[in-house]
């Protein structure tokens, strides 16, 4: 993947900020709102979760999936997951007290959030919904989507567990 005349994305980074470039996206504006720190990346559209953790110069583990799941027809929630692991559907069950849950469809989630599938993050949501995020994620910085393909924030995980209110539990298999 090209990086244009940038040698790494920090430096992409830092001209970008440095020219008053931004990613215009609610998500954005609410962790400017929320005041978490963070640090946006651009680094173009992506095929991977492996490929946007390597342009993003960090582990799989730490990039962090938004997943949408359908506890009930009018019931969702976010499931923060490590992207070197699955959600463990049995354990996600349990500690939601439910017998089934499924994944909410692509549409579904595009309606709710407001952003497309490999987007989705729970800043700036159309729709604020609780969040429930596996124990490996906190304590640690983490990279999430940023509402467009092709770029993230860099966040500290408790920071936004904190403000999220988020339930942190161990909800998640290794992939």
């Amino acid at each position: 993947m090209s990086r244009g005349r940038f040698a790494t994305n920090e430096e992409r980074v830092v001209a970008d900020q440095q020219r008053g470039d931004e990613v215009a996206s609610p998500a954005l504006a609410a962790l400017e709102g929320a005041g978490i720190a963070h640090r946006v990346t651009r680094h173009g559209r992506v095929r991977s979760l492996a490929e946007a953790a390597a342009v993003r110069g960090i582990e799989p583990r730490d990039l962090v999936k938004t997943m949408v799941v359908r506890v009930e027809a009018d019931d969702h929630r976010f499931v923060l997951v490590p992207g070197d692991r699955v959600i463990a559907w049995n354990r996600l069950r349990t500690l939601l007290g439910v017998s089934r849950m499924t994944m909410a469809d692509t549409a579904d989630a595009a309606a709710l959030t407001g952003y497309e599938r490999g987007t989705i993050t729970p800043f700036g949501s159309r729709t604020a919904l609780p969040v429930i995020a596996d124990e490996r994620i906190a304590g640690r910085t983490i990279s999430l989507g940023v509402g467009e393909h092709g770029a993230g924030v860099t966040v500290v995980a408790d920071a936004v567990l904190d403000h999220l209110d988020a339930t942190v539990a161990d909800v998640t298999d290794p992939a």
